[in-house]
């Protein structure tokens, strides 16, 4: 990446502020014991004890080599060894050094709901922080960055984390740059009471000396895959799913509605359906209308209140619904705020103590640093679980809970209670896993407002936006798979919506004389990850249902295996929500074995470039490969060395899709 070795030099070092003096291996801590265990999944695990004297402040520091991976895991213990309190204010697990170099700056913005992913391509100049004070992890920026050299090579760092964190990149003397980073020290600090101790948030990075962005998603998304993210049977067989959210909400949803659309989709061959938000409530008939803001029934104001089911509109139970759902040989998801409280639910009157305060004033969510809270929080899930046999728990949390709580009769300080609820959800998330290991957990957070590698850890797959429209899902889509597998992204196809929402385009996207390459590209789009949609399925057109049905067979027979196992390589540039970025997405499936092989190609709706050539990657130089079109087109073979070098040209009109599959002949 620099001169010479192309590397990020010692980013295995750390600094911790303590009783406001700071600790590192440089400054006033001695290395005095290392030790090294090879764990049941093959990772080198290494245990390095710091210490500043007998009976003071230690840091255990652990560093997790994964075989095969160059992506490398660490975090820090700190113990308080001391015979007073230890007040922490500053932990930066890694700390490290660039070779001298230009470095190229890659991340993501997200300034609000539904402007996920926006990406940032500068060279690294003075100082620059990125970070998130906002209390979810994606909130302002998401937790990622690449550095790429002038020389080649490149570097990634994500910080593993669902609240406030914080990078930084700092000059020093010599041309060289310092990185450093963690858990943000804004508005943080813990105090350690004698032998107490406290684990600090985890980082993740890679570097490779050849390569660049393809190269580093790729060895994110295998070592993901492979050592990371939680797996079952749902997560291998990367299903086709169905939501009713957008077009029914919480005001148009009924036990009727419902099973009429679980109809539609067992006709369609979709495997999952999810009751959203709207299910549970007071029994009253205006009950789940989100948009009248009626305080007595209002189901936003009740959030919290699980054990409650709004009979009016689903007079048989969801246990029924659940029922019917698997009499139809799908399974059955169901959405859940478990974070949330709402000011009318009964649970905050009946259990003030779970709730989260500022300074006194709530802040509109449980605090899992509650030990209460938390046996509260899995015992409500497993009721989903076990009463209505849910198989998907769509996990939402809608608002920002900036620093966090700041009561004292939680089990944690006035300066750690966002650490500790996190923490915390993370422990119950844990408890569900071992528990009830074949459910999917989805991550949702006001769409994709909470997308880190620390939930990825506990959670099947991640949603990536509330607003859905193909141009805005390209966007996401590029930047997501930069840290996630695309297995392990999950949206939604172009929705049609209740109401005309600005962020969404259009009510409904789906037109009496739409030409069929339209309805292709919408469909196809959302193909590249785990599939979804969110339709009034019995009301579709004939001919949008035939179409569709035949895309759901297409995924589930000839495409979901390479987005579940293949290496994702992006071939363009990343569009943009705003019309702008390259009007070409062109996205490479690779199989292991490189054998086989599929290429989404997509033109976008402006720009003049009628006609695009795109040089595939990841294919063996010397193989023969046959090459067929999903939309007729010359079939045709050519050799991997071809394919790389010379590429596959193709035409095709504004919002229209090519998918191409290559085959290993010989």
């Amino acid at each position: 990446m620099g001169e010479g070795a192309g590397y990020v030099h010692q980013m295995n070092g750390f600094a911790v502020v303590a009783n406001d003096r700071r600790y590192s291996e440089a400054e006033g801590l001695q290395r005095v014991e290392e030790r090294a265990v090879t764990r049941p999944d093959g990772a080198l695990e290494i245990k390095t004890v710091f210490a500043a004297g007998v009976r003071q402040i230690r840091v255990e520091r652990y560093t997790v080599h994964y075989p095969g991976s160059a992506v490398v895991e660490q975090w820090l213990e700190i113990v308080n060894g001391s015979e007073g309190e230890l007040k922490l204010t500053r932990i930066d697990t890694v700390q490290g050094t660039l070779a001298p170099g230009a470095y190229t700056l890659d991340y993501f913005m997200n300034h609000a709901n539904g402007t996920e992913f926006i990406p940032v391509t500068c060279p690294l100049e003075g100082t620059k922080v990125l970070d998130c004070t906002a209390g979810r992890s994606s909130r302002l920026m998401h937790p990622w960055l690449t550095l790429r050299g002038a020389e080649g090579g490149v570097f990634a760092c994500s910080v593993a984390w669902s609240g406030n964190w914080i990078l930084r990149l700092e000059p020093e003397a010599g041309s060289l740059y310092r990185l450093s980073g963690g858990l943000h020290d804004w508005e943080f600090f813990k105090v350690l009471q004698p032998g107490g101790r406290m684990e600090s948030v985890h980082i993740l990075y890679a570097e490779m000396a050849e390569g660049g962005l393809n190269e580093i998603s790729i060895e994110f998304g295998r070592w993901g895959k492979q050592f990371w993210y939680p797996s079952n049977a749902i997560t291998e067989a990367v299903p086709a799913a169905w939501n009713h959210w957008w077009p029914y909400e919480d005001s148009a949803i009924n036990e009727d509605v419902f099973k009429s659309n679980v109809d539609a989709a067992a006709e369609l061959g979709l495997e999952i359906c999810t009751l959203d938000a709207g299910w549970f409530g007071e029994p009253n008939p205006e009950c789940n209308d989100h948009l009248g803001w009626s305080e007595n029934v209002d189901w936003y104001l009740k959030r919290g209140d699980w054990h409650k089911i709004n009979t009016i509109r689903f007079p048989s139970g969801i246990a029924d619904l659940s029922e019917y759902v698997h009499s139809k040989g799908m399974k059955f998801g169901i959405w859940c705020e478990i974070e949330a409280l709402g000011v009318k639910a009964d649970l905050a009157a009946l259990h003030p103590e779970y709730a989260a305060l500022r300074d006194g004033e709530q802040l509109g969510y449980v605090c899992f640093g509650n030990p209460e809270a938390r046996q509260w929080a899995f015992e409500t899930l497993q009721h989903l679980i076990v009463d209505y046999k849910a198989d998907w728990l769509k996990l939402d949390f809608n608002l920002d809970p900036k620093c966090g709580c700041n009561r004292t009769d939680h089990g944690h300080g006035d300066g750690d209670g966002l650490y500790e609820h996190y923490m915390g959800y993370y422990q119950v998330l844990t408890r569900i896993r071992e528990l009830y290991p074949e459910v999917y957990l989805e991550n949702c957070s006001s769409g994709g407002l909470r997308i880190d590698l620390g939930l990825a850890k506990h959670t099947h797959g991640a949603f990536l936006s509330d607003p859905d429209f193909t141009r805005h899902h390209l966007q996401l889509f590029w930047g997501a798979s930069m840290m996630l597998h695309p297995s392990a992204c999950y949206h939604f196809t172009w929705s049609q919506t209740i109401v005309h929402y600005d962020s969404n385009v259009d009510k409904d996207p789906i037109k009496p004389d739409m030409p069929l390459h339209k309805f292709d590209y919408m469909i196809r789009a959302n193909m590249l990850n785990s599939f979804a949609c969110s339709y009034r399925l019995p009301e579709l057109p004939d001919w949008a249902q035939r179409r569709l049905g035949y895309h759901i067979g297409l995924y589930k027979s000839m495409l979901r295996k390479f987005v579940g196992e293949g290496d994702m390589h992006r071939l363009t540039g990343p569009t943009l929500r705003d019309g702008t970025g390259e009007q070409w997405n062109a996205y490479f499936y690779v199989m292991k074995e490189r054998n086989e092989a599929v290429l989404f190609i997509f033109r976008l709706d402006g720009g003049d470039d009628e006609r695009r050539t795109f040089r595939l990657q990841g294919l063996n130089e010397t193989s023969v490969y046959e090459l067929m079109y999903e939309d007729g087109g010359e079939y045709g073979k050519a050799t991997g060395l071809a394919l790389m070098e010379e590429g596959l040209s193709f035409e095709l009109e504004p919002e229209a899709s090519q998918i191409v599959y290559v085959r290993r002949m010989r």
